[in-house]
């Protein structure tokens, strides 16, 4: 698919980090973005500079998704491309012991329940409505009617301790990429995951240098975190290039991670 004024685009997640930088990049090449977020303030901004359109969005809450697609349906256009960045995570135990007291606790599921909804449902959900949407498209060379790509992590493959729901919630992620790549062949519509490894997102940048340092000196090579642009470049190549489909690619310079 080619990138251009006539190409409406989704990002979820996109007012920071891994989205910011998708956006930035669907923008720069010439399409129409549209910015998911909960993030007012930054979204706005953003979508200000972008010339795109911004839509407060809980990807866990169906009728503020539907509300989202409309408003930027409405501005741009129905979108040929979604990009998934939408996500969060936390680390607890599955089951522990306290050091001091000895007390004995388990993994809190509602918030194993949250991971859940948000990162996998919340992903689900968004494709599932947006492929809807990519359905009343014409065709375009070679059959293609859109293109989407969702954001895994290499938790799914490796998770650390205390990952137990996040690596869960992207584990299925990863686990429905060929399912979906199958569901929406005949209508040609191309879907593809990235699996990051340790970037330097918001998130780390709020972390001691040390921290970082730490960080960056534990991926093989290249010895850094990885820079959101890089994972922008894939999305736009996953969505660019027609015979990228059903696939699940690491993004994170062969770190394997440890056990914690």
């Amino acid at each position: 698919m080619k990138l251009d004024s006539s190409v409406s685009a989704v990002v979820t997640g996109g007012a920071s980090g891994l989205g910011e930088a998708t956006a930035r990049r669907l923008a720069a090449s010439g399409a129409k973005v549209a910015i998911f977020d909960l993030n007012q303030d930054r979204g706005e901004a953003l979508a200000r500079e972008l010339g795109g359109v911004f839509c407060k969005v809980n990807v866990a809450d169906e009728a503020s998704v539907d509300a989202g697609f409309e408003k930027a349906r409405a501005a741009i256009g129905q979108e040929r491309v979604l990009v998934n960045c939408a996500g969060v995570g936390n680390a607890i135990k599955t089951a522990s012991r306290d050091k001091a007291s000895g007390a004995i606790k388990h993994f809190p599921l509602e918030n194993f329940d949250k991971i859940i909804q948000i990162n996998l449902v919340g992903t689900f959900r968004c494709i599932a409505k947006s492929a809807a949407g990519m359905l009343t498209l014409s065709e375009l060379e070679h059959g293609e009617r859109g293109a989407i790509v969702m954001t895994a992590s290499v938790a799914a493959q490796d998770g650390q301790m205390g990952q137990a729901a996040y690596s869960a919630s992207k584990g299925g992620i990863v686990g429905m990429t060929l399912p979906i790549a199958r569901d929406l062949m005949g209508e040609g519509i191309r879907i593809n995951t990235i699996l990051p490894g340790i970037f330097d997102t918001p998130l780390l940048q709020a972390a001691p240098d040390n921290v970082k340092a730490a960080l960056a000196a534990s991926v093989p090579f290249p010895k850094r975190l990885g820079d959101p642009a890089e994972y922008a470049a894939l999305a736009e190549l996953m969505i660019t290039n027609g015979y990228f489909n059903g696939e699940s690619v690491r993004l994170d310079g062969a770190i394997r991670m440890a056990p914690r």
